[in-house]
């Protein structure tokens, strides 16, 4: 049975939550403000977060980050922004997904079950994806480069990973999107992704501007050329 870690504040929100969990067969907490959301995290393990981000005495932002300095468990933010700087900034901090209120009860399940494959089949895989002088440790969650620590957002490394997973294939934008954060509507879009792309090119290749490794591929999408 997974167990999951509630931080929500709307009363309504919470009943209905709590009523699709324990229908699905998961074991759930419950925390209205941050402080309660600490104290259920320091006396328990749980396989998957879901945080509100606009919270009586904070943010669900301000959790993640105390969260991601010990532990890579899959982060949902629960928001009724959907401006693409805060979808950006949720993705940056750590988060693995992002759904604005008001949402289906069947949506934010889909998207629990599709984190929590991905974790088991994280699990079960190579702890280590190497090539273009690149190294990704996957249990430590870390890429280095030339054997020199590459700075990269929890969004630029699942990125990274996604390509190096694939070698020589060509992901469509939409493939990236969907396999990544389980895009819907419009959840991300192509110029937030051409906005990652960018960044993790600035840090991945010698020269960005004319990349070897990240290429794109016209009207098609993005692959990771072997080098």
């Amino acid at each position: 049975m997974s167990k999951l870690l509630l931080l929500e504040d709307d009363l309504s929100l919470i009943n209905g939550l709590s009523f699709a969990f324990k229908k699905q067969g998961y074991e759930a907490d419950i925390a209205r403000t941050i402080r309660e959301a600490e104290g259920f995290w320091a006396g328990g393990a749980y396989d998957l977060l879901i945080l509100d981000v606009s919270l009586p005495d904070g943010s669900g932002f301000d959790f993640c980050e105390k969260v991601r300095q010990t532990s890579k468990v899959p982060i949902i933010f629960l928001t009724a922004s959907d401006e693409e700087m805060n979808i950006i900034m949720g993705l940056d901090m750590g988060g693995d997904d992002y759904i604005t209120k008001p949402f289906k009860l069947g949506v934010l399940i889909s998207r629990i079950n599709a984190l929590l494959r991905r974790a088991n089949d994280f699990g079960a895989s190579s702890t280590e994806l190497q090539s273009n002088g690149i190294k990704v440790l996957l249990l430590q969650g870390q890429a280095y480069k030339n054997g020199k620590l590459l700075d990269l957002t929890t969004a630029e490394y699942k990125l990274l990973c996604l390509f190096m997973q694939n070698p020589g294939t060509v992901l469509s934008k939409e493939q990236i999107l969907n396999r990544l954060w389980d895009c819907e509507g419009n959840y991300i879009d192509n110029n937030t992704l051409t906005v990652y792309m960018r960044r993790l090119r600035m840090k991945v290749e010698d020269n960005p501007s004319e990349p070897k490794m990240l290429v794109t591929v016209r009207r098609m999408g993005y692959k990771w050329n072997v080098i």
